[in-house]
């Protein structure tokens, strides 16, 4: 596994990291064993990154990550945990909460569900509305200071609020959605980032499965975020499906998967760019690792944008509440 820096102030980390989300939440149920499986295996083929949220199955997700921690030396893994979201009993979402004491509170509640003394990269998943991003920021230095957090991170904001953060203490990486079909960042965030020496992990590679090579038209569970996503719907499904048939015909012809494909094309962009493999099972896992061995030549990447321009992805990447809270969409 080759290794590389979140920005020019973070921490060394494997090329990919992993992300821990559906082991506990939003694509329906999960089998436990196989997650902790997961986890093992990923720990096991060098992955030093492991990526979760406290609101992942309302601190179910730290808590499974804390249970594989026990097997793994600690001090060779970065956790990187989001902080933020606000739910009910009944998972619902019910605000967000960036406010100095919150910051404290949350990292205080996350430190012992996954039974570490530090987080290695702690970001705010969202920027609150009602916070300055300053506050916010200055509130996870000050657990920096203290020794309970080692990096700063960011997750889905705009290139503003991306300088003004950084202002304030040096940010590590930026966490936001990169993918074939969706490419927002490449006009402002990502070159913002790059001035400013400041890393992209990048979730939904593999567009929640919609690019994996793996979809199909098929019934969701009531608990799978899917079902309100505007590109799993109708039309548009349709519209990408057809999007994942041409992939796989330029993954064909490098007798890989697509999936593979689409891994190996987000490391293609740049060093300073991490893709999160969201596995939950060890098959698909092993599937994107093999992504590492794949080297795309300028002839597979023009195929690739042939087969999937920029903007050719059908719907919005979240619901409309969702994109109009978004502050990278503003």
């Amino acid at each position: 596994m080759q290794k590389t820096t979140l920005g020019k102030t973070g921490p060394a980390t494997s090329i990919v990291g992993l992300g821990c989300m559906g082991m506990s939440d939003m694509y329906g149920p999960a089998d436990r064993a196989e997650s902790i499986a997961t986890l093992d295996a990923a720990v096991e083929a060098g992955i030093t990154l492991l990526d979760t949220g406290d609101f992942y199955g309302m601190g179910h997700n730290e808590m499974l990550i804390g249970e594989a921690l026990k097997r793994h030396r600690r001090d060779d893994l970065l956790i990187s945990v989001k902080f933020g979201a606000q739910r009910g009993p009944d998972s619902q979402w019910i605000g967000y909460d960036a406010s100095p004491r919150a910051v404290k509170t949350a990292c205080a509640y996350s430190l012992k569900r996954l039974g570490v003394d530090h987080i290695d990269v702690y970001r705010p998943a969202r920027l609150d509305p009602n916070v300055p991003i300053e506050d916010t920021i200055g509130a996870i230095a000050e657990l920096v200071q203290a020794g309970y957090v080692r990096h700063i991170g960011l997750s889905e904001v705009g290139a503003q609020t991306i300088r003004r953060a950084a202002a304030v203490h040096p940010i590590a990486d930026l966490q936001i959605e990169y993918s074939i079909i969706a490419r927002g960042i490449e006009d402002a965030i990502l070159p913002t980032c790059r001035e400013l020496g400041i890393a992209v992990t990048a979730y939904g590679v593999l567009a929640r499965g919609l690019i994996s090579g793996h979809w199909t038209n098929r019934q969701l569970s009531a608990g799978d975020i899917r079902g309100h996503t505007p590109r799993f719907q109708g039309e548009n499904l349709e519209a990408n499906l057809a999007l994942v048939e041409a992939l796989r015909a330029v993954a064909s012809a490098r007798g890989v998967t697509v999936a593979q494909i689409a891994v190996a094309w987000v490391l293609a962009q740049g060093d300073d760019i991490v893709p999160l493999i969201g596995a939950r099972r060890r098959d698909r896992l092993a599937e994107s690792l093999g992504a590492l061995a794949l080297d795309l030549s300028p002839t597979d990447l023009a195929a690739i944008e042939a087969a999937a321009p920029k903007g050719a992805a059908a719907g919005a990447r979240y619901a409309p509440a969702q994109m109009a809270s978004l502050d990278s969409e503003r």
